[in-house]
């Protein structure tokens, strides 16, 4: 699996993932910090001439998973999360490692049901801090990793 920053030219293979508009997947790719896992047997020079490609660059196929994420005052707030269960696992551990650095908590919100997430999350160290928010009806968890003393 290879991880690396997320490009404009992903948007397409991010809203297949997400099931999102790609126009919103593109936002999100200038807005945010978005990093991506591939499928490492499959991935592709980044610099290489996409011209051509129905995806723009990328293919939902090779996509694993995505994340978004940005700091504000002392928490890294995971904007978004999708993807397989190792790959949520190691795109997670990307804004973990920033926050470790800059004695930072980070924050997640895991929708109730999505077990691949959820398990990534703890197997981090992050814990249940209670419920979040609703988004567009369903329940999400917070989950929380304190910075280390």
């Amino acid at each position: 699996m290879n991880v690396r920053d997320a490009l404009e030219a992903d948007a397409d293979a991010l809203a297949a993932i997400a099931d999102s508009p790609t126009d919103v997947m593109r936002n999100l790719v200038h807005d945010r910090t978005v990093r991506v896992a591939e499928d490492g047997a499959r991935a592709t020079d980044p610099n290489a001439d996409v011209e051509g490609s129905q995806y723009d660059g990328s293919d939902p196929e090779d996509l694993l998973g995505f994340i978004s994420f940005d700091a504000q005052e002392e928490t890294v707030h995971i904007t978004q999360i999708d993807g397989t269960e190792d790959a949520c696992e190691r795109l997670l551990a990307e804004p973990v490692r920033f926050a470790e650095r800059e004695a930072m908590a980070v924050e997640v919100l895991v929708p109730i049901g999505d077990e691949d997430v959820k398990a990534a999350a703890e197997a981090l160290g992050f814990e249940e801090n209670g419920f979040g928010p609703q988004f567009d009806g369903s329940r999400t968890i917070r989950f929380r990793l304190e910075p280390s003393s």
